[in-house]
C-alpha cells in the first residue's frame, strides 16, 4: 500500500485519500539554481587563485602559485606540472589545456583577468615584470587561442599593482593601486587602446580600485574599491563613470556604503548591476546589493555578515563567493561556521536558494573562494568555476580550484532524517515524526515511510527544508491494528530520485483508544505541543503544527516522572543553570495566544518556565545566546510566585498572589487576546488585566529559560528554571476559563 502525502514549508502533513504512484523525477536542483552543489573533478593549483576569466570553453586562472596537479592528489604528487601564476583549463573536463604561460618578476602575482569581446585577447594584470620572458609591467595581453604574448600591446609602465581589468571593443580599462602610467598621472584608474596607447580617460580615486565593470549597451564604467572619493567628490567604494570622459555619472556618499566597507566585485545583466562587499569592524556592509542600470539606485541589498569576494549573474540567479557566517538579519542562516558559496534570486535578497557547496577557509588570509567564472554555452551544459584559497571542497581535498555543473548521476543525495519517533494518538492510528534533513541542491524533498522492514514504502511526505532550517515532518498511519506493535523507518529522496540513508528504526504499539489529555489539547487547537517524554534528543511536536523543540545544553527530555496521573508520559527536567528547550523555526510572535505547561519545583531562585524570544538556533542545534526581544513569558520569582508578562512599549505583568515552589505539580496557562491578559493556575484565574497589546517580533517559543532582566517585576535570581516541566502547548486563541479548567481536571484524573 502506498500513499502520497503533501507537506507545506512547516512540514504540516495533508492527508491524501487515494493511492497514486510516484511522480516522474523532476530536476534535482532547487528552482533557479543551474549548478549542482556536488563538485566535479578539477585540476588544482598549489597556491591562491585570485582571478579567473572564461572564453570559448576555456577557463583561465591567475594568482600566486607555481604548479598545477590532477584532482584528488596532494601537492607535489606525481603528475604535477609547472604553472607559474597562470594556468588554462578545459571548462568542461577540468583538465589543463596546452596554453602555458609563466608570469614572473619580483613578487609576481596575477590579480585581474578579462577577455576582449571578440574572444581574441586575454588581458592580465597584477604585479609582475615578464610573461614568458617578454618584458611588461603589471599588465599584459595574450593572443587567443594561440596563447602567445601579444608583443604589439605595449603600455607604459604601471607604477603599482593592477587589481581590476575590463576590456571593451574600444578600450581596456584597469584599476588598482598605481598613481602613474609611464610619466602620466593616473590615480588608480586608467585606460589604454588595443596597442597599449594611454587614453585620455583619467578618473581619480583616492584609494585603491578593486573592481571594474562595463555594462553591455551602456556608456558607463562601474568602479568599486576602497576609495572614499572619486574625482574629488564624496563617493565611498562605488562610482559610476562616463566611459569616454571619466566624469562622475553617479556617486555614492558614505552613508550608502559604510566607511568600513569595500566593493570587491561587480557584475550586471540587462537591467541591473550587482556588487559584492567586504567590511572590517562594526557596522559593516559585507553582503550583496542590486542597483538599477538606468537610475543607478539601489533595488535591494542583503545584510549578511562575512565578506563577499566575487559575484556572478547567471540566468536570473546571483552566485556569490564569500565567507558569510551570519544571515539572520535576512531570515536566513544564523551565526555559525562560515559559508563560502551561495546562490540567490536576483528578484529578492532573501531567502538564499538551497545551494550549499562546502569549502574551507584554506590558506593565505583564510578567505576561502575569491573568484567566479562560468561558461555560456546554454542548453544545460554550463559549468561554474570557483577559485580562491580553499584546500577542501565538500569534505575532500581540493586546492584553490573547483567547478560545478548540471545535476548528474554523481550528484549527492539528501542526508538521514533525525529524531524519528512515533506515538499512537488514537485507536488504529500511529503518527511517525522526524526532523527533516537537508540536501545540498534542493529544498523540496520526499520522505518515504517504511513499515515493519518492508522495502515498499507505505507513504511519501513532501516537505521543504533548508540546510539551516530543518522542520519536523510527520505521517499518520491509519491502517494500523489496535494493540499491535509496528516499526517504522524514514528515507529522504530528492526530486531526481536520489535517496539518502534510512533512518533509525522506531517502534510503537497501536492504541486501542485515544489518551484523553493529549486528545483534549489537540481538540482545543494546539499548534505546538511538546509532551517532553521523548527518549531522543529533541521534543517532538504532538500537535498538527510540526514545531519540534530542540534542547539547549543539558535539558533532559524524559528526565523525570510526568505530571499526568492517567498517562505514563514522562517530563523534562531542568537544572536551573543553563537548560532550555526552544523552537528551531522562527515565526512571527502571535498577537492572540495561550501558552500552557505543567511544572514542579522547590527552587528559591526562580526562573523562566515559558516564553517567546528572538534568539536563533545555531546550525549545530545549540541556541545563539539569550533573546534580546522577549515577552509572552511566565516566570517564577524567588518566592515562588508566577509572573505573566508582555511588552507593549512598557512592561505589563500580572502576578499570582500565591507561591508554587512546593515541589508539587501545578498547571499554568497564560492567555492574551482582545479581553486582555489572564493568568490561570491549577484551573483557576489568579490574575488578569485588560491589556491586549504586545510586541511585534520574530522568534520562537522556549521553555526552561531565556532572558529575564532585573528590570522586570519580581525578577528572579536565575533566568533558568530548576525543576520539571511537562505537556507544554501553545494555542492561537485565548482559551476560555472553561477550557482551562477542563485541561486541569483531565490532567489530574
Amino acid at each position: 500500500m502506498f500513499r502520497k502525502v503533501a507537506a507545506v514549508l512547516s512540514g504540516v502533513v495533508l492527508a491524501a485519500a487515494s493511492l497514486i504512484g510516484f511522480a516522474p523525477p523532476a530536476a534535482a536542483l532547487s528552482p533557479g539554481v543551474a549548478f549542482s552543489a556536488t563538485n566535479l573533478p578539477t585540476w588544482q593549483t598549489n597556491g591562491i587563485v585570485w582571478a579567473m576569466a572564461e572564453s570559448n570553453g576555456v577557463v583561465y586562472a591567475g594568482g600566486t602559485f607555481t604548479a598545477i596537479r590532477p584532482p584528488g592528489t596532494a601537492a607535489g604528487a606525481a603528475g604535477s606540472r609547472s604553472a607559474v601564476n597562470f594556468a588554462a583549463f578545459d571548462a568542461y573536463t577540468g583538465n589543463p589545456t596546452s596554453c602555458s604561460l609563466s608570469v614572473t618578476g619580483g613578487s609576481a602575482t596575477v590579480r585581474a583577468m578579462d577577455v576582449s569581446p571578440d574572444g581574441r585577447t586575454l588581458y592580465i594584470g597584477g604585479s609582475f615584470g615578464t610573461v614568458n620572458g617578454v618584458n611588461t609591467t603589471r599588465i599584459a595581453a595574450i593572443n587567443l587561442p594561440g596563447c602567445t604574448v601579444n608583443t604589439n600591446f605595449k603600455p607604459a609602465a604601471v607604477s603599482s599593482t593592477v587589481r581590476a581589468i575590463e576590456a571593451t571593443a574600444s578600450a581596456v580599462y584597469f584599476g588598482g593601486d598605481f598613481r602613474t602610467v609611464g610619466t602620466a598621472a593616473r590615480n588608480r584608474l586608467a585606460a589604454v587602446s588595443a596597442t597599449g596607447a594611454l587614453q585620455a580617460w583619467a578618473p581619480s580615486a583616492d584609494q585603491p580600485v578593486r573592481a571594474l565593470h562595463v555594462p553591455a549597451g551602456k556608456s558607463t564604467v562601474l568602479a568599486g574599491g576602497d576609495f572614499l572619493t572619486m574625482n574629488g567628490a564624496d563617493s565611498k567604494a562605488l562610482a559610476v563613470l562616463n566611459n569616454t570622459t571619466g566624469a562622475n555619472v553617479r556617486t555614492y556618499p558614505n552613508f550608502f556604503i559604510p566607511r568600513t566597507s569595500t566593493v570587491k566585485s561587480i557584475d550586471s545583466d540587462g537591467t541591473s548591476f550587482y556588487i559584492g562587499n567586504e567590511g572590517t569592524g562594526g557596522g559593516v556592509f559585507d553582503g550583496r546589493a542590486r542597483l538599477d542600470l538606468n537610475t543607478y539606485n539601489q533595488v535591494w541589498r542583503d545584510t549578511c555578515l562575512g565578506a563577499t569576494q566575487a559575484v556572478s549573474v547567471y540566468s536570473q540567479t546571483l552566485y556569490s563567493a564569500h565567507h558569510a557566517h551570519d544571515c539572520s538579519s535576512m531570515d536566513s542562516f544564523p551565526d555559525g561556521p562560515r559559508v563560502h558559496l551561495s546562490a540567490q534570486s536576483i528578484s529578492s535578497p532573501s531567502p538564499m536558494h538551497q545551494w550549499n557547496p562546502v569549502t574551507n577557509d584554506g590558506q593565505g588570509e583564510g578567505i576561502g573562494p575569491r573568484a567566479l567564472a562560468h561558461t555560456t554555452a546554454g542548453s544545460g551544459r554550463d559549468v561554474l568555476w570557483t577559485g580562491g584559497e580553499f584546500t577542501t571542497v565538500n569534505g575532500g581535498g581540493q586546492q584553490s580550484l573547483t567547478r560545478f555543473g548540471p545535476a548528474s548521476s554523481s550528484t549527492a543525495g539528501p542526508g538521514t532524517p533525525k529524531f524519528v519517533s512515533a506515538e499512537s494518538r488514537a485507536s488504529g492510528q500511529n503518527t511517525v515524526r522526524w526532523q527533516s534533513t537537508s540536501d545540498p541542491d534542493d529544498s523540496e524533498l520526499t520522505y518515504r515511510v517504511y513499515r515493519n522492514g518492508s522495502t515498499t514504502p507505505l507513504a511519501a511526505v513532501n516537505s521543504s527544508s533548508r540546510w539551516w532550517d530543518l522542520p519536523q515532518a510527520s505521517f499518520t498511519d491509519t491502517t494500523a491494528v489496535p494493540g499491535t506493535a509496528y516499526t517504522y523507518r524514514v528515507q529522504a529522496t530528492d526530486p531526481s530520485g536520489r535517496s539518502g540513508p534510512l533512518s533509525a528504526q522506531v517502534q510503537v504499539t497501536t492504541a486501542t483508544s485515544a489518551a484523553p489529555y493529549p486528545a483534549l489539547v489537540r481538540a482545543d487547537g494546539a499548534t505546538t505541543y511538546w509532551r517532553l517524554g521523548d527518549s531522543l534528543a529533541a521534543a517532538a511536536d504532538s500537535s498538527n503544527g510540526n514545531k519540534m523543540g530542540l534542547p539547549n545544553l543539558g535539558a533532559k527530555l524524559s528526565g523525570s516522572a510526568g505530571a499526568l496521573r492517567s498517562d505514563s508520559n514522562r517530563a523534562a527536567s531542568f537544572d536551573g543553570v543553563d537548560d532550555m528547550i526552544f523552537g528551531q523555526q522562527r515565526v512571527s510572535a502571535p498577537t492572540v495566544f495561550s501558552a500552557e505547561a505543567w511544572f514542579k519545583t522547590d527552587t528559591t531562585t526562580g526562573g523562566k518556565i515559558l516564553g517567546f524570544g528572538n534568539a536563533q538556533p545555531r546550525r549545530n542545534g545549540s541556541l545563539l545566546g539569550y533573546s534580546s526581544v522577549y515577552d509572552r513569558h511566565v516566570y517564577m520569582s524567588n518566592a515562588g510566585k508566577l509572573v505573566f508578562g508582555t511588552w507593549s512599549g512598557t512592561r505589563v505583568v500580572v502576578t499570582s498572589p500565591a507561591s508554587y515552589n512546593d515541589n508539587a505539580w501545578h498547571h499554568v496557562v497564560a492567555t492574551q487576546g482582545p479581553g486582555g491578559m489572564v493568568l490561570y493556575v491549577d484551573g483557576v484565574r489568579v490574575a488578569s488585566n485588560t491589556v491586549s497589546a504586545n510586541t511585534v517580533s520574530l522568534g520562537s517559543w522556549r521553555i526552561g529559560g531565556d532572558s529575564i532582566p532585573s528590570t522586570w517585576p519580581n525578577a528572579p535570581t536565575s533566568r533558568h528554571f530548576k525543576g520539571s516541566i511537562d505537556e507544554f502547548a501553545v494555542y492561537p486563541t485565548a482559551l476560555t476559563a472553561a477550557q482551562v479548567a477542563a485541561h486541569n481536571q483531565q490532567g489530574r484524573r
